[in-house]
């Protein structure tokens, strides 16, 4: 795994996002905190699930800061408000992104999940297992659209990779 590689499927993961957002903002509130049967309850939690873990695994490949807790849905108030917090964590993650060499990606991780478990992991598995993590996700968030009538369409990378070709 090399940093061109890891931009890349940043670059998808981040495109999934924006696309799915855009047809998030075509439900009102009360589609958006709909009780279901995903794992997070509703499309707004599983929105805010995700900045979390991108915000979580930040700290702690970054910073080395291990958070005892993941963001609360609560502490959202409305799509928009998920929106800012998950614009401003994708602007420093690629921020940070942009630094990383390729000897960087191959260094150990060492951090602490929120019960307090002791973990290290190899920084370029961590990287790929967020963007596969955010696809589970962005997954469940396609199906909760159509769900609701507004199916957001193909999500998956190759078709990324056919309409983003350099």
């Amino acid at each position: 795994m090399n940093t061109q590689d890891i931009h890349l499927l940043y670059d998808y993961h981040y495109w999934a996002k924006h696309h799915l957002l855009s047809f998030c903002k075509k439900l009102t509130h009360e589609q958006l905190v709909a009780p279901n049967t995903f794992s997070n309850g509703n499309l707004k939690a599983t929105l805010v699930h995700l900045v979390s873990a991108e915000w979580i695994w930040l700290q702690r490949c970054r910073d080395g800061v291990s958070h005892k807790a993941m963001l609360s849905d609560a502490d959202f108030a409305s799509l928009d408000d998920v929106i800012r917090r998950w614009d401003d964590e994708e602007s420093q993650f690629r921020t940070w992104l942009s630094g990383l060499s390729d000897a960087d990606l191959q260094r150990e991780v060492h951090y602490a999940n929120q019960t307090g478990a002791q973990f290290s992991t190899i920084l370029w598995q961590i990287l790929t297992h967020l963007v596969t993590h955010g696809m589970q996700h962005h997954s469940e968030v396609a199906q909760m659209l159509t769900d609701f009538g507004h199916s957001p369409g193909n999500i998956d990378l190759i078709v990324y990779l056919r309409r983003h070709k350099s």
